[in-house]
């Protein structure tokens, strides 16, 4: 039999979800912002060593 009334946990679950997606979010910009931040680095170490050449 099914329970009557609201449902069990919504609320929290809805929370949970939220939070992860942010954590999720937030390190997949971090790990993007760290690539672009090496990439910037051997761009500029690439640009040194031709003009030092």
């Amino acid at each position: 039999m099914a329970k009557k009334g609201h449902a069990k946990n919504t609320v929290n679950k809805a929370k949970h979800s939220k939070l992860m997606a942010q954590k999720k979010n937030k390190l997949t910009a971090k790990k993007l912002a760290n690539q672009q931040r090496l990439k910037e680095i051997v761009r500029r170490s690439q640009e040194n060593n031709n003009t030092n050449s």
